[in-house]
């Protein structure tokens, strides 16, 4: 049903199905790729209303499967730059939309390791996912990855600083504005004079930093 082709190599028929909808290629020497084409084979493509995730897996999973685009009726086919992006470990979905399991002739089930150690050496082999699932659902998960690259190309040449120095100021603020002159059980002394603060308010400061930055990511840029 699917095909791979690494730049420079002969094309991959040898694919796995690890689940109904779930299949797999191996991709040997994977420290060499630099693109790699997913496309569809045949000439019946996906049923009305589906589509596919294509997902891309380091040797290691530390850092989980990677997103890397789609195919459907209308694109049956996408080529994807590997080096530098996600050749070694780079920012990834650690979701594992991938079953460990694979059906042998038998019907039996035999396991397989889609995350062996890594290593640096020509022989490390990665592994292509491919998910096939309601299209509302790969658009959803391209939307998500298309923001996340927004994002990710937002921050770039950021100074640390800056980010840093936005996240102490909003906290300062925070804990500050909850300051009192007498010590309730469990306070903290802050600053040098006679202000006290509860130690909840750091974990309610951080529980609702971190919902503002699920909201809005950029939120550490912006200055008050």
């Amino acid at each position: 049903m699917f095909g791979c082709i690494v730049a420079g190599r002969l094309i991959q028929t040898n694919l796995q199905q690890v689940d109904v909808n779930k299949y797999i290629f191996e991709i040997p020497e994977a420290i060499t790729i630099n693109h790699i084409v997913v496309f569809l084979l045949g000439t019946i493509p996906f049923e009305p209303g589906y589509a596919a995730s294509v997902h891309f897996l380091w040797p290691g999973g530390e850092q989980g499967w990677k997103l890397l685009g789609m195919l459907s009726n209308e694109k049956p086919s996408a080529i994807f730059r590997l080096r530098g992006n996600v050749i070694p470990g780079t920012t990834l979905n650690t979701s594992n939309p991938f079953s460990s399991k694979l059906l042998n002739y038998n019907g039996d089930e035999m396991s397989m390791d889609v995350g062996s150690t890594p290593s640096t050496s020509t022989s490390v082999t990665a592994t292509l996912g491919i998910s096939i699932e309601p299209i509302s659902m790969v658009e959803s998960q391209m939307s998500m990855l298309s923001n996340q690259n927004a994002t990710m190309s937002q921050f770039s040449g950021v100074n640390p600083e800056t980010i840093a120095f936005n996240i102490l100021k909003n906290l300062y603020n925070y804990v500050t504005s909850f300051a009192q002159t007498s010590t309730p059980f469990g306070s903290h002394v802050i600053g040098s004079g006679n202000s006290f603060i509860s130690v909840k308010v750091f974990q309610d400061w951080y529980d609702l930093f971190s919902r503002k930055i699920k909201m809005d990511p950029n939120i550490v840029l912006k200055r008050d």
